[in-house]
């Protein structure tokens, strides 16, 4: 009787043990929409290790019908698939043809890590047995003869064959799985390498030879997975993070039914829609929205803010937060897959596996590893042996070529750069998508920044209630609760919906304002040239850009105070002194836009545009040579987003534009922008620094080991030596000072700003 969904197929992976294949109900249930009919898949594939296995998964994956393109995360051992269509493309079946066990990534799996353990062990195994095999080979050297020579060479062999069948094993493994699939990756020429020396000093050893190489195939494998352990806790360090956001998150919700009843579902089940009741000091499992209850929330694990949140009925609530003082009763807006915490967990685990322009040449480097080594390898054993007519010498020489020409540094180079500048981003609060962005973060001279909600909090105030017609701003009430605007929230909480009409056709115009039809009348909410298109019959002096029209004819007009966001002058200000011009760009009145221009010392601004202006100055920048950050958080300012080199948006964005940024910052204080651009401009010296020092170990270590000067042993130990230079220079990012100084308390007098006109 089969255990097997219905479709599903049955897999054996490398370590014998059977498993079912996801079936194609499995995968479509388990992906996630990313817009119209492109969807997204992770999978978790085990036996990914190296550059070559990235190279090969995302190549063969890209060709497959309807696949949009595939992306590599090495340290989280995850695929991610972008597919169109009705129909799941067999992506599953094309990695188990390529030697790839795979089945659906669950983040929710908190198992030991097996892979560490085993590196652990192999590494001892490996250590103690180079080790003894060592301090016999010192007797050989010292100059023990016969009999006593024969004998150490012996016990060396035996210690030599649990180290390789053990030890070892990681790399044969890898290897033959690469082979029996018709493929090569770097792990194979270590293990001919490595059996080949030991197979030459066997051969030594029967025939009563001066010297075995026991030692140097030993060694090798001692040094090779001292420098892989390391590369993978580094992965893991980087990931810690991570692995806390998802332990925190809730595991379930009480669920109130609509007949009275109550269920307990785990978060997994939780659909939008539904009503959740959250005790106090319980996490809200999705995103939401109050329906019922006051209370403080914990909000640190989302945005790293300690000061609670108070909240009330209609406001929006974030995955991951702790409910501290009351009960809530809140309406699902999000699946657990969709919420705010799953989304920044996705950005995070996302940030390795960019292909900047630095990795896709070490990549390439790397994918052509294999066959260039054995070819010059070959070449080396056959110019010996045409010059010397010796094949032991020959083969010695080839054996060392083959040893000391792995890549490990350069497949360490940006990748280990990466992961440490991620995880560095990270604890100061910003999210990176991938390492492409980071690199391209570093190459910036221009930063432009929108006003509302990322210059300022975009958590205004109306100051004019009392002077308006309460009728009027009950209407504009009722037509703001459809929008998100900043703007729009603080008028829906500024007036009772008592007496006012019913509003039909409720839509809304993103850079304009919120239109609707009630009593036969047309009423707009939003820019003045918008909404009141007729001639001005109010006989208001107002100066506000935010105004109510009935008709065409305005009615209201609206004036908003706002408040800067936490060392916006302190970031600006260091943006400057790394060369970074900046530049605000609003769909505010020239008024407001010139206050918050003065305050932070912003010499160019551009007031008044829509967002298809943000994009023409944009791309103008960018024609005139300059490499252009957007820092924006509206829906309108998604084109600008896309249309800069790079971009950034805070937390508190919509999520069209989170998803449109290549980064994303959890907390008020702007400081975090000039961080991201010191860490991103260090990461890129890291990594030009690990490609040079790649680069020249090999051109030097390389003709040396041609002209016959390096032994297997001392292959092995140059080899291993440049990988953990490598990773040595890398983890110096983490002891690179920030430029960033203190955060600064804002002063008084920045701490309101008066916003006369609905921004962009």
């Amino acid at each position: 009787m089969s255990c097997c969904a219905p479709g599903a197929e049955i897999a054996v992976d490398l370590n014998g043990f059977t498993s079912a294949l996801p079936s194609s109900q499995e995968i479509r249930l388990a992906s996630r929409s990313l817009g119209g009919d492109l969807r997204q898949t992770d999978l978790s594939v085990p036996t990914v290790h190296c550059a070559a296995c990235i190279q090969t998964i995302e190549t063969a994956l890209g060709k497959l019908d309807r696949v949009e393109g595939a992306r590599v995360n090495l340290s989280t051992k995850r695929v991610s698939v972008r597919w169109r269509g009705d129909e799941v493309p067999p992506f599953v079946a094309a990695l188990g043809r390529l030697g790839y066990p795979a089945h659906l990534f669950d983040a929710e799996i908190g198992e030991k890590d097996k892979t560490l353990s085993e590196l652990i062990r192999a590494v001892a195994v490996a250590g103690f047995a180079a080790g003894n095999i060592m301090l016999l080979s010192v007797s050989v050297w010292s100059g023990a003869e016969g009999a006593t020579r024969d004998l150490f060479h012996w016990v060396s062999a035996l210690i030599a064959i649990p180290a390789l069948a053990f030890a070892g094993g990681i790399y044969f493994r890898s290897a033959w799985n690469a082979l029996s699939h018709g493929r090569m990756n770097m792990d194979v020429p270590i293990a001919v390498g490595v059996s080949l020396a030991y197979a030459m000093s066997l051969y030594e050893t029967i025939n009563h030879g001066d010297h075995a190489y026991f030692d140097a195939s030993v060694s090798l494998l001692f040094f090779l997975l001292i420098g892989r352990t390391l590369d993978h806790v580094m992965r893991e360090r980087a990931r810690t993070a991570v692995n806390g956001l998802s332990r925190l998150a809730a595991r379930g919700a009480m669920v109130l039914r609509d007949d009275g009843s109550r269920d307990y579902l785990p978060v997994n089940e939780i659909e939008p829609g539904m009503h959740l009741l959250i005790a106090a000091g319980e996490r809200i499992p999705v995103d939401g929205k109050i329906v019922q209850g006051t209370s403080d929330l914990d909000c640190s694990l989302v945005s790293g803010e300690s000061t609670p949140r108070t909240v009330a009925s209609g406001e929006s609530v974030q995955g991951g937060t702790l409910n501290i003082t009351g009960p809530l009763t809140i309406e699902a807006t999000a699946a657990a897959k969709d919420s705010f915490l799953a989304e920044m967990v996705r950005l995070m685990e996302a940030a390795e596996g960019g292909r900047a322009h630095y990795r896709r040449i070490a990549d390439r480097v790397s994918a052509l590893y294999a066959p260039v080594v054995h070819l010059t390898a070959f070449a080396t054993f056959l110019g010996w042996m045409a010059a010397t007519g010796d094949w032991h010498r020959a083969m010695t020489i080839a054996i060392a070529v083959l040893i000391i020409t792995c890549p490990c540094a350069l497949g360490l180079a940006v990748p280990i750069v990466q992961v440490v500048a991620a995880r560095r981003l990270f604890e100061s609060g910003v999210m990176v998508k991938d390492g492409s962005a980071m690199e391209r973060l570093a190459a910036i001279d221009t930063a432009v920044f929108d006003k509302t909600g990322t210059l300022t909090l975009g958590q205004p105030r109306l100051v004019n209630a009392a002077s308006i017609d309460p009728a009027m701003l009950a209407i504009a009430a009722a037509m703001a609760a459809h929008s998100r605007h900043p703007f729009s929230r603080a008028l829906a909480g500024s007036a009772g919906f008592a007496g006012q009409p019913k509003l039909e056709s409720v839509s809304e115009h993103p850079g304009f304002g919120v239109e609707a039809t009630a009593a036969g009348s047309i009423w707009r909410l939003g820019r003045r040239g918008w909404a009141g298109w007729k001639a001005r019959t109010d006989g208001e002096s107002g100066h506000g850009g935010t105004v109510l029209a009935k008709d065409g004819i305005i009615v209201a007009s609206f004036v908003f105070e706002d408040a800067l966001r936490a060392d916006a002058e302190a970031a600006l200000a260091q943006l400057n002194d790394a060369q970074v011009s900046v530049e605000m760009l609003s769909g505010d009145t020239v008024a407001a836009c010139g206050e918050v221009a003065g305050i932070l010392g912003i010499d160019r601004f551009v007031p008044a545009l829509l967002p298809s202006g943000k994009v023409e100055r944009i791309e103008g920048l960018a024609r005139a040579g300059h490499k252009v950050l957007m820092v924006g958080d509206g829906l309108n300012d998604t084109p600008a987003l896309g249309a800069a080199h790079v971009s950034i948006a805070p937390a508190t964005a919509a999520d069209i534009g989170r998803n449109a940024a290549d980064f994303v910052f959890l907390r008020e204080s702007l400081l975090a922008i000039p961080l991201a651009v010191d860490v991103s401009r260090k990461a890129g010296r890291l990594i030009r620094q690990n490609i040079a020092i790649a680069i020249v170990y090999n051109a030097v270590a390389v003709p040396i080991a041609i002209l016959g000067h390096v032994t297997p042993l001392i292959a092995a130990i140059a080899m291993s030596a440049s990988s953990l230079l490598v990773i040595g220079n890398a983890l110096r990012l983490q002891g690179f000072a920030s430029s960033a100084p203190e955060r600064i308390a804002p002063q008084d007098r920045y701490s309101n700003v008066s916003s006369l006109a609905q921004s962009s």
